[in-house]
């Protein structure tokens, strides 16, 4: 009903054959078999969606027209069409032209007249459903780290108490780890063996069990008539006996077969867009994916009102997921994206391995082949393949044996290179595959690029919205004493950190958010002073047009619950002196304190509450 009724909605009362024919083909594999993985994950994503925060899907369900259609996400597999909101007319788009509907030129409805909606990514089903719909379907949700507890406490209330456990992990003794535990093992028997007997010893340590844990999002959901310890006993996470976590003791992978798993991650960037959502009152899903200034940003940095920077390079790229590392803004140098679609085959790049350094980056610089038709994702091979006339089961076949990597180990099967050479398929391109380790989905890699592409439309049109919300989510190491020393300072820093090759994990961390700090002065931003009465334990502010105020945790050392505690204690005060000050909000120390006075927090406040009489 849930599918049936949206299709209605969105194509009117008589929906084009392909999109019929598709979902029969979909629902035959999924009714009776896995509508219950279906109906869970529409249930947890819809609640999700009722409380403010957007669920973004990993792998391959976006695949599935089914799960668009029941609202599970927001990819939509059909090919690139135009459909038109009042009288549900619609066209679409079959010859190819047009990788996504997002990159389609804007048009009006030739029936009513009323603007387009443009839609659809190109994704066959086959990557989620398997050939005939013969694989198991595994549907992965990024919820908001803010909601996933939330969502983990609505999953166990869905399916009981009693049925639904944290995933179990299992923690295996690394090689550097076992060599340590050879030599201390050997000094301690006065042993002095060479080292080939050293390593055969180590490498008879590698992969023993060292601890158990959890996983970070995985639930596993036992049926209603079975009880956990039909399948496997179950513990607490590193055996610790006061911990009201329950997991169970065998790793999943052992009972995949067997049991549901329901993941679902914390991430980011659902966190990102509800704060930019309420901090502006734009609606995120609103967004046009076309929007000519956010596209921009991808190859210039003009719109954010500075053009090739010296140290941010040519691109506006900075603090956008998906293309925010060195990496991946050499890719965008080395490509010049210019349209949606393109940016779904560098984000399928960026995830794969041996895709793009060696490989595709080779053919394109060289000009052998263009963006479009390098690899970039699995779903392209199978795609591409059945475009040149190869058999359609064939065409699955090869693309799932080069996602796995079996190709690069193994080569191809007997008759399959000789079947692309009759079809024209270039030398360039079979070589191509064969180099492959590793490749994303198509669906994995448009639901995070629509992401991505949104929080790049508020870093241009609602720039003091989006830098709030980054240093209060994404920036790892935001220090107050660094970051809100002006320009000059950042600038400095910057250059100091990037030009020491030994700079330890924190100072890297820092790195990312001064860079990110650089270009918030460079577009004429600025930080005001940490306040005792206006800074929020861990949100910045906004403060007019252009300014931050950050929060208490932006100071080195002070953590979030000092900070929330000092929220609390402070509310309903006005505080005549420092010490008074100190004295309620017991939780700072005398460090974070002096730090406060330094940073200018105090604004000009008498130290201590005695009155001077001479």
């Amino acid at each position: 009903r849930l599918v049936w009724d949206k299709v209605h909605e969105l194509y009117g009362e008589d929906p084009p054959k392909l999109i019929v024919d598709r979902l029969d083909v979909e629902l035959g594999g999924i009714l009776g078999k896995y509508d219950v993985v279906y109906m869970s994950a529409q249930k947890l994503v819809q609640r999700s969606l009722e409380n403010g925060y957007l669920v973004g899907s990993r792998g391959s369900v976006g695949s599935s027209l089914v799960a668009y259609m029941s609202g599970i996400t927001e990819v939509n597999a059909l090919p690139p069409h135009y459909r038109c909101p009042q009288c549900r007319h619609n066209e679409f788009i079959l010859d190819g032209s047009y990788g996504c509907g997002a990159d389609m030129p804007d048009k009006d409805c030739p029936v009513c007249g009323a603007r387009y909606v443009k839609d659809g990514f190109d994704i066959p089903f086959e990557t989620f459903l398997g050939y005939g719909g013969g694989k198991v379907p595994d549907i992965d949700l990024n919820f908001s780290g803010e909601y996933q507890a939330k969502a983990h406490r609505h999953a166990i209330e869905m399916f009981g108490e009693t049925q639904v456990f944290r995933a179990g992990t299992i923690g295996t003794v690394a090689e550097k780890t076992a060599y340590g535990y050879v030599k201390k093992y050997l000094e301690a028997r006065g042993m002095n063996p060479g080292h080939a007997e050293e390593t055969r010893l180590a490498l008879g340590c590698v992969g023993v069990k060292r601890t158990t844990g959890q996983h970070p999002g995985g639930l596993v959901v036992v049926p209603d008539d079975l009880d956990v310890e039909d399948f496997c006993p179950v513990q607490h996470p590193a055996d610790a006996a006061d911990s009201d976590i329950i997991t169970t003791h065998f790793e999943y992978h052992c009972m995949e077969d067997n049991l549901l798993k329901l993941d679902m991650l914390g991430h980011d960037d659902p966190s990102m867009v509800r704060m930019m959502e309420d901090l502006t009152g734009v609606n995120a899903r609103q967004i046009p994916l076309d929007d000519p200034d956010t596209m921009s940003l991808f190859t210039t940095s003009k719109a954010l009102g500075f053009e090739d920077d010296p140290l941010l390079g040519p691109t506006g790229a900075v603090a956008i997921p998906e293309f925010n590392t060195k990496f991946t803004r050499q890719m965008l140098m080395d490509t010049q994206p210019t349209d949606f679609n393109t940016l779904v085959r560098l984000s399928g790049f960026s995830h794969g391995t041996d895709v793009w350094i060696g490989n595709a980056r080779d053919l394109i610089v060289s000009g052998t082949a263009s963006v479009t038709e390098t690899v970039g994702c699995r779903d392209d091979i199978m795609l591409y393949l059945i475009s040149k006339g190869l058999d359609p089961k064939m065409s699955f076949k090869i693309m799932e044996s080069v996602r796995k990597g079996k190709v690069k180990k193994g080569g191809f099967e007997e008759g399959w290179v000789d079947a692309m050479k009759e079809h024209d398929v270039p030398e360039w391109y079979i070589d191509s595959l064969a180099k492959i380790g590793y490749l994303f989905p198509k669906a994995h890699a448009v639901a995070y690029v629509m992401m991505a592409f949104r929080i790049a439309w508020f870093k241009v049109h609602k720039p003091l919205a989006f830098y709030a919300t980054f240093f209060s989510i994404r920036a790892k190491a935001f220090d107050a004493e660094y970051c809100c020393a002006g320009f000059d300072a950042v600038k400095r820093k910057l250059q100091e950190i990037w030009n020491n090759k030994d700079a330890a994990a924190v100072e890297q961390d820092l790195a990312v958010t001064l860079e990110v700090c650089y270009e918030f002065y460079l577009r004429g931003f600025r930080f005001e002073p940490i306040n005792i009465y206006e800074s929020e334990a861990v949100r910045f502010v906004c403060k007019g047009d252009d300014a931050l105020i950050p929060p208490f945790t932006a100071v080195r050392g002070l953590g979030e619950t000092a900070a929330l505690d000092t929220i609390e204690k402070r509310k309903g005060k006005e505080f005549i002196s420092i010490e008074e000050f100190s004295t309620c909000c017991s939780k700072l120390s005398k460090t974070h304190i002096d730090q406060l006075k330094a940073l200018g927090a105090f604004a000009g406040m008498a130290d201590t509450s005695q009155i001077t009489l001479f």
